[in-house]
């Protein structure tokens, strides 16, 4: 059964609203909304007055957990100021989610993560989720879109290290003894997923991809390489594999010749396997129909 994938040409503030009140759908409650606040260095990332009229339309707060490399995110201390920095705690309220501790919550029909993901505690305070990303690449995983997002991002810092080292340790320090398999670490992504949507409720998240500065390499690098393909719009979606199956295709097949080096960058890491897994484990579909908002 196909899902519905939703797009426009209008990466703005009134496209990101346009594109949400097309989805048809309200989220209830606190609403948390899930995004990159970007590694200091990088620049990436998504605006914060590009996202700040959808961000205040739901009444949400921004939502982060720490990273498990020790980079300018890993301490929360450290984190707050990189929030503030690029402008975050200005247009919303602002959650770092593990900073009181982390929990686990249910994994099943997993191949790696025995049964639990572990994620940010104040994830248990939120009734509801935007998942708003920025589709890019990203040197571990390939790309990062709502799949990323949900994983990585929810994931406390030693749930990162329990998704990137496919189930074997918790320990941020210890992660980097477990990378040699990178399908074991995509899959394990997908598994992550699954948990949180479970956790939440899969009526109660919503998923926005903003295809622009297409660079090679994720928000959480320091200093990314230079975008070379065009930005292509904005995504919008009920179902995160379909999603990114769409923004994938979407570069691939895209005429425009800047594509390449992130195309090799998404074929090298194997990225796509994320949304096989995503597929394969019922998170939702990789066959979909696109629809331009613009013209309808």
């Amino acid at each position: 059964m196909k899902s519905t994938v939703l797009f426009t040409k209008d990466i703005s503030s009134a496209g990101l609203i346009k594109i949400y009140d097309a989805l048809g759908v309200k989220l209830k409650g606190k609403v948390a909304v899930k995004i990159s606040t970007g590694e200091p260095g990088g620049h990436n990332f998504l605006n914060p007055n590009l996202i700040a009229p959808l961000v205040k339309k739901l009444d949400g707060t921004i939502v982060e957990c720490c990273t498990a490399y020790r980079g300018k995110r890993f301490d929360v201390k450290s984190h707050w100021k990189a929030i503030e920095d690029h402008g975050f705690t200005a247009i919303a309220p602002c959650d770092i989610m593990d900073e009181d501790g982390e929990m686990r919550i249910p994994v099943s029909g997993g191949k790696h993560l025995k049964g639990y993901n572990i994620v940010g505690d104040h994830l248990k305070n939120y009734n509801s989720m935007l998942m708003l990303s920025h589709f890019k690449g990203h040197m571990m995983a390939g790309f990062g879109g709502a799949l990323k997002n949900m994983s990585i991002g929810v994931a406390s810092r030693n749930g990162k290290a329990w998704i990137h080292s496919w189930g074997n340790t918790a320990n941020p320090d210890e992660l980097w003894n477990f990378t040699a398999n990178q399908d074991a670490f995509l899959e394990s992504m997908a598994e992550a997923c699954q948990a949180v949507i479970n956790f939440m409720g899969k009526q109660n998240i919503v998923y926005i991809n903003v295809a622009n500065n297409l660079s090679i390499d994720c928000d959480c690098d320091s200093n990314p390489h230079a975008p070379e393909m065009k930005d292509i719009g904005i995504f919008a979606s009920l179902d995160p594999v379909a999603l990114d199956q769409c923004c994938y295709d979407q570069v691939v097949n895209s005429s425009d010749v800047g594509k390449a080096s992130l195309v090799k960058r998404m074929e090298e890491r194997h990225g796509i396997h994320t949304v096989e897994e995503a597929a394969r484990l019922k998170i939702g579909s990789r066959e979909y129909n696109l629809v331009d908002i613009d013209k309808n």
